[in-house]
């Protein structure tokens, strides 16, 4: 019986393939494998691959929806509406009182007053103006001697044409808002009624990321002694150069590095050299020298892995539907204990089975399914320990969604402007994006920072912090 390399491949009866000449199955083989590939390719969705669901073209099979619940669409009875609440009287700017005059049956006058008047509140924006501040240097002569004297101009001046809050404002749009240089001169001119020309936005830009050095410094510093951490990379363009978009993300503060390497090296660099904490990532073998009871693999990537298996039919078939079923029953133990309704010390315990379920069905792929899946089987169990390192460790996610997720905004800023256009480009993203992401972690203000950052860059003062401001202790009683 001829061995499995041997064998006819499918839809070729075996006398046929024996009677082909070696020549030509060494020239079919590839063909068939190509094709193979190429079909696979196409049958990748945001649901089986790591494709994102903007890329699925028109004719793409809609996702599968969702269980129904059986209740109406809309609010639902008994829910609480989310109206607007009126503010206090002290933070109203401005009180118009509408009284009757006269009684409308007699037409008699109406005296009086109404102690509880019905209120109704509207919010508006004024027209914004710019402030144009002119600054006026004298030259003195002394009374005494007949010397003239210069005044120095104020430490709070800014050197070009435009504040703190000006430039607080470009960092806030293009950094936040991901608004091109072109919209914010747009939005400058019809907002703000500030005329700033596209190449002067650049240089906006730049003020932005001289201010923010050194707070992004302390951050990266920060992130890298945190126990607990989640990274993540994508690819970026600075010109014509590939490079690459390294994120590190703590639950308060998130770091982002352009790096020239995706590999090994990068990862490094991003964690440190002598990492020794926890780390949640996807399978990317860039953090294999990680030891995998110190790393967590994303199963929401793992989830996709397996409807991609279960996709192929045979063996893989199987084991990937197996696979899918152990991974709904993690997570709902993981949300019961996000929840509260179960207790930390029984997760492990309730979790044992899953783990043993999860090992046996690898190491039967690893042993029969078809030659793809049984690869991606193999490295599952070399790194079978970073499966499980949430079930042991308490403040580490199941997912790697807490890097992900700002990291898509960064592939949305490359995806519009195609990268950027210089080193100092480059430079201002990778301190942008951590201050807007580590501000909305910590529920800051984002403008607000940037305005302080960019006035304290301007009289030559140390920037806010990024980092989270110490909870005081509560006092002993």
């Amino acid at each position: 019986m001829p061995s499995k390399e041997q064998r006819p491949p499918t839809g070729i009866a075996e006398e046929d393939w024996t009677a082909t000449p070696p020549t030509v199955q060494a020239l079919v083989l590839p063909l068939l494998e190509r094709v193979e590939r190429v079909e696979a390719r196409l049958k990748q969705t945001s649901r089986n691959s790591s494709k994102p669901p903007s890329a699925a073209p028109p004719s793409a099979r809609p996702q599968p929806a969702q269980e129904p619940s059986g209740r109406k669409p809309g609010g639902q009875p008994g829910q609480q509406g989310q109206g607007r609440l009126l503010k206090p009287v002290d933070d109203v700017d401005r009180v118009i009182e509408v009284r009757p005059e006269r009684w409308a049956q007699c037409g008699a006058l109406l005296l009086g007053e109404d102690p509880t008047p019905e209120r109704h509140q509207v919010t508006d924006l004024p027209r914004i103006e710019p402030i144009v501040t002119e600054y006026r240097r004298h030259t003195l002569e002394c009374v005494a001697c007949g010397a003239t004297t210069q005044a120095a101009w104020p430490a709070a001046m800014p050197k070009g044409s435009f504040g703190p809050g000006l430039q607080a404002t470009v960092g806030y749009l293009t950094g936040r808002m991901g608004a091109s240089q072109g919209e914010v001169h747009e939005v400058l001119a019809a907002v703000c009624h500030t005329e700033v020309s596209v190449g002067s936005i650049a240089t906006l830009e730049q003020a932005v990321r001289t201010a923010l050095a050194a707070p992004g410094t302390e951050a990266a510093s920060y992130v890298q002694r945190q126990p607990v951490r989640n990274a993540d990379e994508t690819g970026w363009q600075e010109q014509a150069k590939r490079v690459w978009l390294w994120i590190s993300t703590t639950p308060l503060v998130t770091v982002f590095w352009v790096l020239t390497t995706r590999g090994a090296a990068g990862a490094k660099a991003l964690l440190g050299e002598d990492f020794w904490g926890v780390v949640g990532t996807d399978r990317y073998g860039a953090y294999n020298w990680i030891d995998p009871r110190r790393r967590q693999l994303c199963w929401a990537h793992l989830k996709r892995e397996f409807i991609a298996w279960s996709e192929r039919g045979g063996e893989a078939a199987r084991i990937g539907q197996s696979l899918l079923a152990v991974e709904k029953q993690l997570f709902g133990l993981w949300y019961r204990v996000r929840e509260g309704t179960l207790p930390w010390a029984d997760f492990p315990v309730a979790m044992v089975p899953l783990m043993d379920r999860v090992g046996t069905l690898l190491r039967e792929g690893a042993a029969g399914a078809e030659a793809k899946t049984q690869r991606t089987c193999r490295n599952l169990v070399k790194l079978e320990a970073a499966l499980w390192t949430f079930v042991w460790e308490a403040d580490v996610e199941p997912t790697n969604n807490s890097a992900e997720r700002p990291l898509r905004r960064a592939v949305l800023w490359r995806r519009r402007s195609f990268g950027t256009q210089s080193g100092a480009g480059s430079q201002f993203v990778e301190r942008i994006l951590p201050a807007v992401t580590t501000l909305r972690q910590q529920r800051r203000d984002v403008l607000e920072y940037l305005t302080a950052a960019c006035a304290a860059a301007i009289s030559g003062e140390p920037a806010p912090s990024l980092l989270p401001v110490p909870q005081p202790t509560p006092s002993a009683r």
